[in-house]
């Protein structure tokens, strides 16, 4: 019986790939009663650290991993239980815990963590996730410049627990190969992602796009409305012509750490978040044959003169898609003041004390309004 009114607090996976964190600090105490929701600790992994907010709700306990401790995923980081529970009750769980095996776990039921696909003549790598029942539409998730299916490591989980998951790395991005279609504009991006579907045999989704992705999922929403069940832009281009064209050009140009730590770090409210390792990735991705020239076509075409050169978003207007934009108040990419421009209908939610990057920042935020998008009961 007190097994059952034990809560487990445990090492989260974020991402397809991680496997392990690093408990960087506590940010409760024991004692502490623990809502839905609350920043418990902070997990550092070879991507992002970020806040672990509770799941559940319960006192916490007691507290078993230390800071520094490196940990695999669902490994014991704490313990919660209500007051009746004894101490020895909840040495003997702690005592008696075992770190599931993978193959006990969702990955193993989920199948290989990324996939392949040759659309058009372009190579490109995808992940899908969750329980694909017929009945159930997709959600496909497109990033913006620069990005990859990475991008959705705090997002992807959290969604596919409701709905399954598509997650994409665009042509000349991530792992796809460093080719773009047709001469780069919206339309052959977004007819690109729409043969995609066609390939793997999709057709109709919900859409979460973030920056280009999201003026990508607009003008898909424009080509084949039927295919698109509804649309959730996240600091979305395509709706004003302004743009930090430091970013866009700096992004392209940088060619050191030392170069692009700067143009990264206004991605996010709290520069702290662009780790060693997060800009040693991108320099990697950025050093692949070709990706330069896809990037520098990419950003000319889309972004030319630091202006925006398509904007579709307010063009859905009539179409009938249901929207929820979603942006960071301190976003210094795409300016948060461009959601005054939203089509007549859309819910618009500006998150504050987060960046451009709002979906990694405060994931916690914008997941509920993506899974209320998708259930139709978008929060106004």
């Amino acid at each position: 019986m007190a097994a059952a009114a034990i809560t487990p607090v445990v090492m989260p996976k974020w991402g397809l790939s991680m496997s392990e964190g690093t408990v960087v600090s506590w940010l409760v105490e024991e004692g502490t009663t623990i809502t839905v929701g609350l920043p418990i600790l902070e997990v550092e992994t070879d991507k992002i650290a970020n806040v672990v907010e509770a799941p559940d709700p319960g006192l916490l306990r007691r507290k078993l991993a230390a800071a520094g401790e490196v940990l695999p995923v669902k490994a014991l980081l704490g313990v919660m239980a209500p007051p009746e529970v004894s101490d020895a009750e909840i040495d003997a769980y702690v005592a008696a815990y075992v770190v599931p095996a993978a193959s006990e776990g969702d990955e193993a039921e989920a199948g290989p963590a990324y996939l392949w696909a040759e659309v058009d003549g372009i190579r490109v790598r995808y992940a899908r996730r969750g329980d694909e029942a017929p009945t159930k539409t997709p959600v496909l998730f497109l990033h913006g410049f620069g990005g990859d299916l990475d991008n959705w490591l705090f997002n992807l989980d959290a969604v596919a627990a409701v709905a399954p998951v598509i997650a994409l790395d665009l042509p000349g991005h991530g792992q796809s190969d460093a080719r773009l279609p047709g001469s780069s504009t919206l339309t052959d991006l977004a007819g690109f992602v729409l043969h995609f579907l066609d390939h793997i045999g999709v057709e109709r989704v919900h859409i979460v796009g973030h920056s280009m992705g999201g003026a990508i999922a607009a003008q898909m929403a424009l080509a084949a409305p039927r295919r698109v069940a509804s649309l959730v832009l996240i600091a979305t281009a395509g709706l004003g012509v302004e743009i930090n064209a430091g970013y866009t050009e700096g992004f392209v140009a940088a060619a050191t750490r030392r170069e692009l730590k700067p143009v990264i770090e206004p991605l996010f409210a709290d520069p702290t978040l662009v780790s060693r390792q997060m800009l040693d990735d991108l320099l990697k991705y950025k050093r692949l044959d070709g990706v330069s020239q896809a990037l520098t076509q990419l950003g000319a075409t889309l972004f030319g003169g630091g202006r925006q050169a398509e904007l579709p978003v307010p063009r859905l207007v009539g179409s009938g898609v249901p929207m929820t934009l979603l942006w960071g108040s301190e976003d210094r990419i795409v300016p948060a003041t461009h959601a005054a421009n939203a089509p007549a209908g859309a819910i618009v939610h500006v998150i504050s004390g987060a960046g451009h990057m709002v979906m990694m920042e405060k994931a916690g935020e914008v997941n509920p309004q993506i899974v209320a998008q998708l259930q139709g009961q978008p929060a106004s």
